[in-house]
């Protein structure tokens, strides 16, 4: 029974380079990756951190040519509605995963659904959806090549405990007029 393709020698792609990116960047490093290629919109350079991780900055269409597994981690907004469409799933590899850890939005389901049953997709595994969560008969859920989870990417204790401790700094820091220690988790 075959699982997939492992990361070792692969080639990772990050959409979005931010906090969350970068953290992933780090952890997909230590699995022996042959390649992490980034794309970013950030105004701010990642040009020491890019080096840091050994990460390479391309166009979104060549990351989606070369990677074998693509994870959106960018945000969404009226630029990233919708960005993985049919025309850029068509891009990606047959054996490429697809991973969405960032919005719903970002991905327009039916495209994706396609290109999976059409094995134009090894897999997907979504963390996000829209509508979240996804209703019962959406035919993703149908696909043994998904795998979805009701956003519980930040379900831990430790994960809870920090979003406690910061929503409270962050309370204390406005009542005392003063910056906030950080706006996202």
């Amino acid at each position: 029974w075959m699982c997939g393709p492992a990361l070792k020698g692969s080639t990772v792609g990050l959409v979005g380079f931010g906090r969350v990116g970068q953290e992933v960047a780090r952890k997909v490093k230590a699995f022996n990756v042959a390649k992490i290629l980034y794309t970013d919109s950030g105004k701010k350079p990642k040009n020491e951190v890019a080096t840091e991780l050994g990460a390479q900055r391309v166009e979104l269409e060549e990351l989606l040519k070369t990677a074998d597994f693509v994870i959106a981690i960018c945000s969404l907004n009226p630029k990233t509605q919708g960005m993985f469409s049919a025309q850029r799933f068509s891009l990606m590899k047959p054996t490429a995963i697809f991973i969405n850890t960032g919005r719903g939005g970002l991905v327009d389901h039916d495209a994706l659904y396609a290109a999976l049953k059409n094995n134009k997709l090894w897999a997907a595994g979504l963390d996000v959806m829209t509508p979240e969560p996804l209703p019962t008969n959406h035919p993703l859920l149908e696909l043994p090549n998904c795998v979805l989870l009701p956003h519980i990417g930040s379900a831990t204790y430790q994960s809870r405990m920090t979003m406690c401790e910061l929503t409270a700094k962050n309370i204390i820091a406005v009542l005392e007029d003063r910056t906030m220690p950080a706006e996202y988790i």
